[in-house]
């Protein structure tokens, strides 16, 4: 009774997993040109926190929307098939290693035709791939057919079927080594609880959070620099000696709302990208993730980092300032206002660069104006929180250090972080068009280069040219070069070697800075993280009977983010390698991969829920797998198999970015194998 209960709980918790994706619905008509010309229009409905890749994304990227039309000699097609620019949303993926273009609810392509006929089929096919947060969807088989006469112009009409004589026989033997009828359940009792669901609005929430905390840093950073740092004192006493007392509420208020207007400035700054936005809202991304754009962080961050060593001043032109100081005299809070935008101007050499961190850093992230709109405002009230602050507590301002060379100091070590930042966009553009410039080593080389001189630039052993002489080393300077000097150690570290893996080392706080390890000019990787795997399932099934261990069955894609993300991220845990390198055979099914099908297996197979199809490729191959034998077309996907391939394990899960989730699932697969290795040996 107990495993029959088991069995049932099992059968729930799979139909949860089990499920045909179609986030995509397509809509096709027809616009007429002329006598002779039409355009046929393909519209695409997505589903909501769904995409719809682009035509025009780069080899090694996602997969792209391809439309395919019958060659015929009663019509011809006028140049290629055009997408609207609408809805559409241009971005660096860090996963992807590239630029990509996707769209979001709606799409609209149109490929304009010549007819040559009075009557005729068109008949085509679109192939293509959707993705949401935790999965992606391939759809090669998209079928759409139009009859043309000259009277009623094109019309869709259904796809012609393929007859069932067509099909051919035991195809899924033939290709797979086994029929869907002989695949089974084990009984097992146990179940996956995930519990780090995805949560969009709660995302996008917490990023625009952290934007503006990484503003309000950046901020705290300007205010030690030698341009802002004395102005401090001095506005603060201006409005206190102006009201004629310390204690005089007129000028606090005065103070208060002066930092305010610091806020407000820097907060403006933002609306001119907020206007760009609504006209295109694809254009800040288009802008922030162009490859050339990247050489040009690059380029400009060079320059912002030489400017901060001291070798020349960034200025804005002095008419601007001349007129915001005019300004000031209108008294009020207008007074006030122009106060606070010409602080914003005479400060520029010090924030700019840092500005400029923070637009490159807030536009490479999805969110696009708001998060610039949300790093500003943390980057102004950084500026603005101390003249309010001081003008309350006057007295504090006697505990604020006297300015002197420490400040510029300050602004040199923050141009060795600019320095260090400019080849992270030097690196960007390197792996999207895969020059192999800025490998792992080398990245890791440069980084060390310039970190080590930033220590003994602290230990006052390497000047720049408005540094005032080191006489003694403080213990501050001591302490912050000896944790310079640590961090160098670390970064160097990076080039251990895992002889298990034949990788270099990752390092945790280089995450999303430096390039994957498997991007390396002596140690590249295949498989991941060099684990022993499979890529054809036959193969893969023989190799785990011979050693009697259970499969894990990987469906993915080259494609596809979130894979790439379980396989650089969770499998390299302690607690789950070891699964992969003793307990289980690996087998990895790619459902995108084009690569032509021997002529033997172009075979042609039922589609689940009717109708049929020829399978061309392994993508193909491999997708038809999981839709007809585990129900589902979404990557990622694992099933946990008994070592003959017949027989599911335990509940498959998708995408499960949480350690302890995925632990579990993985046990409860081991502990099914050992219940049906102990039913077997009775």
């Amino acid at each position: 009774m107990k495993k029959l209960t088991g069995f049932l709980l099992f059968l729930i918790s799979l139909s949860s997993f089990s499920q045909i994706l179609n986030p995509v619905n397509w809509e096709f008509g027809s616009e007429k040109i002329s006598e002779t010309e039409y355009e046929l229009v393909f519209v695409a409905k997505i589903d909501f926190h769904w995409s719809l890749y682009s035509q025009f994304v780069e080899e090694g990227g996602p997969l792209p929307t391809v439309f395919s039309f019958e060659s015929s000699e009663a019509f011809e097609l006028v140049e290629n098939v055009e997408e609207s620019d609408s809805n559409k949303v241009t971005q660096f993926d860090s996963v992807f290693e590239m630029v990509v273009s996707k769209f979001y609810e709606r799409a609209v392509f149109k490929q304009r035709v010549r007819t040559k006929s009075q009557a005729f089929r068109l008949n085509g096919n679109i192939d293509y791939m959707t993705c949401d947060d935790t999965k992606c969807t391939y759809k090669p088989d998209n079928p759409f057919n139009f009859e043309y006469t000259a009277e009623t112009g094109f019309s869709i009409i259904g796809a012609t079927p393929i007859s069932e004589s067509q099909i051919s026989g035991n195809a899924n033997v033939a290709l797979y080594g086994m029929s869907q009828n002989v695949l089974q359940q084990a009984a097992t009792n146990c179940s996956v609880q995930t519990t780090s669901l995805s949560k969009d609005i709660q995302s996008a929430n917490n990023s625009l959070w952290q934007i503006f905390g990484l503003g309000f840093l950046g901020g705290l950073l300007a205010l030690l620099t030698p341009c802002v740092f004395p102005m401090i004192p001095l506005t603060v006493s201006f409005f206190t000696k102006k009201s004629g007392s310390t204690k005089d509420k007129s000028g606090i208020s005065k103070a208060i709302l002066y930092g305010f207007f610091i806020v407000l400035v820097y907060l403006a700054l933002s609306i001119p990208f907020h206007l760009l936005d609504s006209v295109n809202p694809d254009i800040l991304n288009e802008i922030s993730t162009n490859v050339w754009l990247n050489v040009f962080f690059f380029i400009i961050f060079i320059f912002f980092a030489f400017s901060f060593f001291g070798y020349y001043e960034l200025t804005l032109p002095a008419n601007w300032t001349n007129s915001t100081t005019k300004g000031e005299g209108i008294g009020g809070f207008l007074g006030i206002f122009f106060m606070a935008l010409t602080l914003s101007i005479v400060s520029f050499s010090c924030t700019g660069p840092i500005l400029g961190s923070l637009l490159a850093g807030s536009l490479s992230a999805e969110g696009g104006a708001w998060q610039l709109t949300a790093g500003m405002g943390g980057f102004g009230a950084a500026l603005g929180l101390p003249f309010a602050l001081f003008a309350m507590f006057p007295n504090m301002l006697k505990a604020l250090p006297k300015s002197g060379g420490w400040l510029n100091t300050t602004k040199v070590v923050l141009g060795f972080f600019e320095l260090a930042l400019a080849f992270k966009f030097l690196s960007n553009a390197d792996l999207v068009k895969h020059w192999g410039l800025l490998k792992i080593e080398a990245f890791l080389g440069i980084w060390i280069i310039i970190f080590a001189s930033l220590a003994i630039y602290i230990f006052g052993k390497l000047k720049f040219p408005h540094d005032s002489p080191v006489k003694k080393l403080s213990l501050f300077r001591i302490s912050s070069g000896v944790l310079v000097l640590s961090f160098v150690i670390y970064l160097a570290s990076g080039f251990r070697v895992n002889e298990k893996t034949q990788t270099f080392t990752p390092l945790t706080l280089l995450s999303g800075l430096a390039p994957p390890v498997g991007y390396s000019f002596i140690y590249p990787n295949d498989c991941p993280n060099n684990f022993e795997c499979f890529k054809d399932l036959k193969q893969g099934v023989a190799y785990a009977q011979k050693v009697n261990k259970p499969i894990l069955l990987d469906f993915t894609g080259y494609a596809c983010v979130n894979c790439r993300k379980m396989e650089e991220h969770v499998w390299p845990k302690a607690s789950i390698k070891s699964y992969f390198e003793n307990d289980y055979v690996l087998i990895s099914l790619y459902v995108d991969d084009k690569k032509e099908l021997p002529e033997t297996e172009k075979l042609t197979v039922k589609r689940l829920g009717g109708g049929a199809r020829i399978l061309e490729n392994y993508g193909h191959k491999w997708a038809h797998f999981q839709t007809q034998f585990f129900q589902s077309n979404s990557q990622p996907y694992y099933v946990i198999l008994s070592p003959n391939g017949k027989t599911i394990l335990n509940p498959p899960v998708g995408y499960t970015p949480d350690e302890e989730d995925y632990k579990t699932f993985l046990d409860c697969g081991l502990e099914a194998f050992y219940g049906l290795n102990n039913i077997d040996s009775k």
